[in-house]
């Protein structure tokens, strides 16, 4: 029976192993610090926080997040240490700024199993935001947990002070920095889950309509004439290109009409733009019955939903929790496993009488047996879990729609526009070093909402056989195209334009099939003036749109702006920007994804280190992808180093051209 804490009472605790489980309104940043007897910490060491989450039997997210799991082995915990104090702040420069703006936090302590022991929901807090949520301490020899709810309106900072650390200020700044990076690189989190636990029964929330904020039907400008002496040629005119064959002729751009936006006034919407409130979902669909012993058959769009979309989507984002968490219980086991054999064989050398001899060799053969069973046993439970993921994965590939499939995938050679915007977008594949085999799809709401940067620089995990620096950038700057095809295959038609910032022209190759089919809103930029004409021509879009919006007049809008979402793709960065150009670009960053103008950054890095920290607010604000397989990805529940691998089209294949030719078609009807 769980016993629920008030502040101050405690509860013995009758298992080593615990998790201590968090649960918030708002993404939290969780740490845990060591005790001695006098409750104080002995130095920085003693801190496990998100950028040094590992303690001797102590392990913490290395991210904020609205759900955290705290791992606890109460016996690898070193002798000198009589308490563990769990402790809970909110993320500086983002969301509320004290407790008292969010739902109370509620924290368990449960077993390896699930169970829970304790539980302590943390009210009467206003303006704190940090608090001591929980406290672990040894008495004679036995561990109990006690709520505590000390809060600090000092933040982290406050709180380190007071428990006796002389580095306060400076530890609380380091992990308000650790937290920041974790969230650059985080994947946006799912779906929240239901009351039941179940991690496919929530139905996801809808991507904004019309008369919902989001864009509306429209249609957007024709090509324009390239700048003179442009390596793209002329597409339309039929006449020769270096590079390029000829491309479809330009419509006329006076023949579009632009519609008014819809206005902002009135109640919000919350209701789904493609659900019939008239009667419920249809059932998902139902494996056959699995023979006795055996696990049921997976089918694909077992989540609930409204639409088969949804439902392949909540599937597929529990896939990607299920292998987070079983892979996380997999490590958990073999740090167990290898905490314990480190303390039997440190009790073996301890003892002069069986640190050599017969004696001592039948303890460490015995050490080492119980921790190869012990990894055996983990792994066993994961290969289980593994096959099953597999054999889900299996069934729903082939079923995924466009949007979500892979571009190997059958669904595209029976492609059409669409009419509507799908709920999210494939970026690629992840995985883990244990199952590297099983790849989960990348996908992320539409419209995005943040921007994207295509790291084009040498990583730690970068291929050696990509020596050449322009192999790596023709490889980044062919996954921009792909991911930007990507986005123009599922938007309706006349709903998605995009804009090209090529200013030394080294993107040639790569930009061939948008140029070729003649889908951009205008011919790739060049240099330092063409860079300067398209960041004005978007940072005026995005103020006119800001204007309109907060003023309530979204009618008022001029009748040729393009009300298209937008994505700019720069390559060469920082190569033809100025300091102006610079500040405009992290404007569109910063702006532009709330009104609709998304940024593609496919640049190196170290390139641009001549800025200083100008731009990490740039960098930290995009999500940053590799043209290879790289892990600098973080999963929103446990914080696993996922390896991203981008998806690209395969070698040979027609498919994004047959692609980009319909969608240039259709453009040409609709205009």
């Amino acid at each position: 029976m769980t016993a629920e804490l008030v502040r101050g009472q405690n509860h013995p605790l009758s298992q080593a192993r615990l998790e201590i489980r968090v649960s918030a309104g708002t993404p939290i940043v969780a740490s845990a610090t060591l005790g001695d007897e006098h409750g104080r910490a002995r130095g920085i060491e003693w801190v496990a926080h998100p950028g040094a989450p590992s303690l001797p039997g102590l392990e913490v997210s290395k991210q904020a997040a609205a759900d955290h799991r705290l791992a606890v082995d109460l016996d690898a915990v070193p002798e000198a240490v009589h308490r563990v104090n769990v402790l809970l702040a909110l993320p500086t420069g983002t969301g509320p700024v004290r407790f008292g703006a969010v739902a109370a936090p509620f924290v368990a302590v449960t077993g390896l199993d699930g169970t829970e022991v304790a539980s302590y929901t943390i009210t009467g807090l206003d303006a704190e935001s940090a608090v001591v949520a929980l406290e672990l301490y040894r008495r004679q020899d036995a561990w109990k947990v006690r709520a505590v709810g000390q809060g600090y309106a000092g933040g982290l900072a406050e709180l380190f002070t007071d428990q006796g650390l002389p580095e306060a200020h400076h530890l609380a700044g380091s992990i308000n920095e650790a937290v920041t990076q974790g969230l650059s690189r985080s994947v946006p989190a799912p779906p929240q889950r239901t009351a039941d636990g179940d991690r496919t029964r929530q139905t996801a929330a809808p991507a904004p309509g019309p008369d919902q904020g989001g864009p509306a039907p429209h249609g957007g400008p024709g090509p324009t004439a390239p700048q003179p002496g442009s390596p793209y040629g002329t597409p339309g005119t039929g006449l020769p290109q270096p590079g390029y064959p000829a491309g479809p002729a330009p419509a006329d751009p006076s023949a579009v009409t632009q519609p008014s936006a819809s206005t902002a006034d009135g109640p919000i919407d919350y209701s789904h733009p493609r659900r019939q409130n008239a009667a419920p979902p249809p059932p998902p669909p139902t494996a056959p019955p699995a023979p006795p012993g055996q696990p049921a058959q997976p089918v694909a769009g077992d989540a609930t939903g409204w639409s088969m979309e949804e439902r392949l989507y909540n599937q597929v984002w529990g896939m990607f929790e299920d292998l987070a968490r079983t892979t996380a219980a997999y490590r958990s086991a073999v740090d167990f496993a290898d905490s314990r054999m480190e303390k039997e064989l440190d009790q073996v050398l301890s003892d002069p009488r069986s640190r050599i001899g017969g004696q001592g060799d039948t303890a460490r053969e015995t050490a080492r047996a119980k921790h190869t069973q012990l990894v055996d046993q983990a792994r066993a439970a994961l290969d289980r879990d593994l096959a099953q993921l597999a054999a889900e994965a299996d069934v729903v590939e082939p079923a995924l729609p466009p949007a979500y499939a892979r571009w190997d995938n059958p669904v595209w050679h029976g492609y059409r526009v669409p009419m509507e915007i799908p709920m999210a977008l494939r970026l690629g594949d992840l995985y883990l070093p244990e199952s590297e085999l099983l790849r989960i799809p990348m996908l992320v709401r539409l419209p995005l909402e943040r921007g994207l940067w295509i790291d084009s620089g040498r990583t730690g995990s970068v291929d050696e056989s990509f020596a050449d620096a322009h192999e790596l950038g023709q490889l980044a700057m062919a996954t921009a195209v792909a991911i930007a095809a990507r986005l123009l295959a599922v938007y309706p038609v006349g709903e998605f334009s995009v804009h090209v910032i090529d200013p030394a022209g080294s993107g040639v190759q790569a930009l061939a099939p948008l140029v070729q089919t003649g889908v951009l809103a205008t011919p790739p930029a060049l240099g330092a003036a063409g860079v300067t004409d398209v960041l004005t021509r978007l940072t005026q879009r995005v103020d006119l749109v800001q204007m309109a919006v907060r003023g309530g007049a979204a009618d008022s809008l001029p009748p040729g702006l393009d009300t298209a979402e937008q994505l700019l793709i720069v390559n060469d960065f920082p190569h033809g920007f100025d300091d102006r150009a610079v500040t405009q670009l992290r404007y569109l960053a910063d702006e532009g994804p709330a009104v609709g103008v998304h940024l593609m950054m496919v640049a190196d890095r170290e390139e641009a280190a001549g800025y200083g920290p100008l731009l990490d607010p740039l960098w930290r604000s995009l999500l940053r992808l590799t043209p290879l397989p790289d892990d600098h990805l973080a999963d929103p529940w446990v914080g696993h180093a996922w390896t991203y691998e981008p998806s690209l089209v395969p070698s040979g294949s027609q498919v994004l051209q047959q692609v980009l030719n319909q969608v240039a078609a259709a453009r040409t009807k609709h205009w």
